[in-house]
């Protein structure tokens, strides 16, 4: 299997095992149950090799999968070679971002809290040039071209007849620091506002007079997929990301997120406070 295919057999492998253990049975255990060798079940637990997709409802239905789940399982082992969109961009993607292409591309909802930028699915073009300009390992100018290709072609999934719905959570230096210029920076204020009309985007600015928070430490994405046992949270840092999926690591950001939710300003007085950022640039 190809690395551009391995996303979503990543994430069924994943899925698969935390059924398994939440059920607390054994590989050998299941394998009996669907009449399988404790290989298999093995194999399905990981990104290795294809999968039966008939099998995989049976180990479902034996873990004691809701329908509602079984059935989001499911069609990740139909959709297990499916490329995606940006399988057709002829530099290697690397893995990391494969992964979060795949799961943002099925994704109903987005949970965004953002310390530094812009969500990636908010910026425009000439605020995401600028963002990988100041990348702290200087990119050629055709690579930085790519790489704000792909950010604008994932901002589509926002268009789409039922797109996911984004609640993004700001810091006040995300809307106080001049990203570029102060023109480039006065349209991408004029975007958050827009954004802050549409019915699917949900902006809120969590101002500095609240102080500490329960996110001081850093930007994160809570991915939503059909079922909560889908959820990803998306952590990025200076020398790579991370993909969290236990449950344990779950609840804490979501908990994380109703907090920042709760401390953050409403959405009418989050557009005044962008509406006073623009107007002293």
């Amino acid at each position: 299997m190809s690395e551009r295919t391995t996303t979503r057999r990543r994430q069924l492998g994943a899925t698969m095992r935390k059924l398994r253990a939440r059920r607390g049975l054994t590989l050998e255990e299941a394998g009996q149950l669907v009449g399988v060798s404790k290989a298999t079940v093995s194999r399905y637990e990981t990104q290795a090799g294809p999968v039966k997709w008939i099998v995989v409802d049976a180990l479902c239905r034996e873990y004691g999968a809701t329908d509602a789940e079984r059935q989001a399982v499911v069609r990740l082992a139909k959709d297990a070679r499916q490329q995606g969109w940006w399988s057709s961009f002829a530099d290697s993607i690397p893995e990391s971002m494969n992964l979060m292409l795949t799961l943002e591309d099925e994704a109903v909802r987005e949970s965004h809290f953002s310390c530094v930028y812009v969500p990636g699915l908010l910026q425009t073009r000439a605020y995401s040039t600028a963002v990988q300009r100041a990348n702290e390992v200087p990119l050629e100018a055709a690579e930085i071209e790519r790489l704000v290709d792909i950010r604008m072609r994932r901002q589509e999934l926002l268009n789409r007849p039922k797109p996911p719905h984004l609640w993004a959570i700001l810091d006040e230096s995300v809307v106080r620091r001049v990203v570029g210029s102060p023109h480039v920076m006065r349209e991408q204020l004029d975007r958050l506002l827009e954004a802050n009309e549409s019915l699917h985007i949900t902006l809120q600015i969590l101002p500095f007079a609240k102080g500490a928070h329960s996110a001081a430490l850093g930007t994160f994405v809570i991915i939503g997929g059909v079922e909560p046992m889908l959820d990803v949270v998306y952590v990025d840092f200076l020398t790579g990301s991370l993909f969290l999926e236990k449950e344990k690591e779950l609840d804490r950001y979501r908990l994380a997120f109703e907090y920042l939710r709760a401390q953050a300003l409403d959405m009418e007085a989050s557009s005044a406070m962008i509406h006073r950022a623009r107007k002293e640039l």
